[in-house]
């Protein structure tokens, strides 16, 4: 018993323990990735002083305040930036924007979380071995491809349908534009039904529920967080986008809620007219403000996202 205590005493004084082994490759390794995202948040940081700076004349600037402030922003409905009396007006492009953002959702959401649920949940393990990656397929077709396929395909699909006055609308862009976010939506939706642990959906089945209530009542339940936070980014994806609405939303800033007329959106006004305004000028800054104003909104998505998702993981592990 002495020999097991002063053993004991030995083991609390100086525990065992394994020396690490210093390895190089391990050491590079860890310092590229340092080097990595210390550069990727560097650049992220630039951009973002570099897009303020050039909108913060809109605020300083007696000459550029004249032309373009917040007042004048939200005082006429009209975008005519080229003119003896040139006016800004971000209400019909921001209102052209959450359209064509609404519409997107409407197609993309339902489809993306309904084929989520069925490749988890319903199909055979040899059709899930296809399905994902096809679906995943979408979110490397060049943006500029989809935007063409809706001006010279749907466009036309649409107008035979519903006979529009106009050709080109937020319709048009909007379906266009669901093609771009299914991925984001059904990867991220997909992958958290997945992680929902089979002892739940077991449980749910010997309780006498079949597989669709087993599904949508409790695997879609548990995976929420996920789904919302896939949605989220859809949205944050949907509102970024350029050349898809570019090309197939007729590209005019019409104050209106029909869905079958023509529209602009932020970032199509950015691609449209940053490329020949004058350098300097109360446009140029205009432009910047609407890329900071863009720049926001995606860090508040991305936030939301983020405190959504937390929330609702507390709210599940029952700590709210």
């Amino acid at each position: 018993m002495k020999r097991l205590g002063t053993l004991e005493k030995n083991l609390q004084a100086k525990p065992l323990g394994f020396k690490k082994r210093f390895r190089l490759s391990e050491f590079l390794i860890e310092k590229a990735i340092f080097i990595s995202s210390f550069f990727a948040i560097l650049g992220v940081i630039l951009i973002f002083l570099f897009v303020f700076r050039e909108a913060l004349p809109i605020f300083t600037n007696p000459e550029v305040t004249k032309e373009a402030s917040l007042r004048l922003f939200f005082s006429t409905t009209i975008w005519q930036p080229i003119s003896d009396n040139p006016r800004y007006g971000l209400i019909p492009i921001i209102v052209g924007t959450l359209k064509v953002v609404v519409v997107a959702l409407f197609f993309s959401v339902p489809i993306s979380v309904a084929a989520a649920i069925y490749t988890s949940e319903f199909a055979p393990l040899r059709a899930k071995e296809y399905i994902k990656p096809v679906v995943e397929l979408l979110a490397g077709i060049p943006s500029v491809v989809l935007g063409f396929f809706a001006l010279m395909v749907m466009a036309s699909f649409f107008h035979g349908i519903f006979h529009s006055t106009m050709r080109l609308n937020a319709l048009n862009a909007g379906v266009a534009l669901s093609f771009a976010i299914i991925p984001v939506v059904y990867s991220i939706a997909e992958d958290s039904l997945n992680a929902v642990p089979r002892s739940i959906k077991e449980a749910s089945l010997a309780l006498g529920a079949n597989r669709w209530q087993t599904a949508f009542r409790v695997s879609l339940s548990v995976a929420m967080p996920g789904v919302l936070a896939g949605v989220i980014l859809g949205l944050g994806r949907a509102v970024g986008e350029t050349m898809i609405v570019l090309m197939a939303s007729g590209n005019a800033s019409i104050l209106s809620g029909n869905i079958f007329d023509s529209v602009r959106t932020m970032s199509a006004t950015i691609a449209a007219e940053l490329g020949e305004v004058v350098h300097g000028s109360a446009h140029y800054n205009v432009l910047f403000f609407i890329g900071a104003s863009l720049f926001i909104f995606t860090l508040f998505i991305n936030s939301l996202a983020h405190l959504t998702v937390t929330r609702l993981q507390r709210k599940l592990a029952g700590k709210i």
